[in-house]
């Protein structure tokens, strides 16, 4: 699978994982402190052919992710579930940890930001499905991430990035009924 996109990873060991798994070119960030010479690589490497960014399942991933979004827009997104992320030891988290197949799977599945965007689900729809406040809000939103392949979010970034994906009231709703009904049989 070659792709045309340049896939933004955080680090060495992250681009060897892509190639695993793709034939793929590879921007790295070299940590959350993102430089802006790194940045005007992406900007030109998103003008001539397109960006996807494909950081950790953590926060310093998401802030990589949030801080390239902000200066390079319409960059397509891959997420990776956290237990896809997990070595066998069972210590760290990362894109480099990660099967070829789940890598590919990830990039198949990238999302596209929209620059217009028509609000779909609701806060009040969050509020009401329990995803906002209360006990179980945390790990219904995490399994609803994986689920929609848009990543963890908190209650806050939650809507945005249902927003962002263009993810429709029927995929939202057949998501949350996947998550209502694992929770039921737990």
């Amino acid at each position: 699978m070659k792709l045309r996109e340049i896939i933004v990873v955080e680090g060495k060991d992250d681009t060897t994982a892509i190639r695993r798994a793709v034939d793929a070119d590879t921007i790295e960030t070299n940590g959350s402190a993102v430089s802006k010479e790194t940045i005007e690589k992406i900007k030109l490497a998103q003008e001539k052919r397109g960006v996807i960014i494909f950081t950790d399942p953590d926060f310093p991933g998401e802030k990589i992710r949030k801080t390239i979004s902000d200066e390079v827009p319409g960059c397509k997104h891959a997420f990776l579930e956290k237990k896809e992320a997990k070595p066998a030891s069972g210590r760290g988290i990362g894109v480099e940890h990660a099967q070829p197949e789940a890598i590919r799977a990830a990039l198949k599945n990238a999302h596209l930001m929209e620059s217009e965007i028509e609000e779909m689900i609701t806060q009040e729809d969050l509020i009401t499905a329990g995803l906002v406040g209360g006990s179980k809000a945390r790990s219904r939103r995490e399994r609803l991430g994986d689920l929609l392949k848009i990543g963890y979010t908190n209650g806050k970034q939650l809507h945005k990035r249902l927003l962002m994906f263009q993810i429709s009231k029927e995929a939202f709703a057949e998501a949350l009924a996947r998550v209502l009904q694992e929770e039921e049989h737990e």
